[in-house]
């Protein structure tokens, strides 16, 4: 099996329900990985080209940056915790790209960390 893996950063707030309490309101610098898996190379002995995973993620994350999570859908709606936020980003990256990376690889996973140390992962 083959992963290549993309990172993206970018700036954004939220404000969780935690247990019934509301967290205030604050920011992080979210740091972004898509990990794209596959079993054979292209003719070129790629997977897929990095720079057009790259421009997908820029894509579905710049509704988000440097905006409150909790005013931008699917979040204005549920809780913008890091978790869903990587299965969203997973799934709209899948929806966009794993067409056309068939039959050869598809969207294995996505990661956000929040903080260092603080990492959360949708796999797919």
């Amino acid at each position: 099996m083959y992963s290549i893996t993309v990172t993206h950063e970018f700036c954004a707030a939220h404000t969780l329900s935690i247990a019934g309490a509301q967290e205030p309101l604050h920011g992080h610098n979210f740091v972004t990985k898509a990990t794209i898996a596959g079993d054979t190379l292209d003719a070129d002995g790629l997977l897929c080209d990095f720079h057009t995973v790259h421009a997908v993620l820029v894509e579905i994350c710049e509704p988000f940056t440097n905006r409150n999570f909790n005013e931008v859908p699917p979040f204005d709606a549920t809780n913008p915790s890091a978790e869903l936020i990587a299965r969203h980003i997973a799934d709209e990256l899948a929806g966009r790209l794993d067409e056309a990376l068939a039959p050869n690889a598809r969207v294995q996973s996505v990661s956000i960390t929040e903080a260092p140390g603080c990492v959360a992962v949708y796999s797919r």
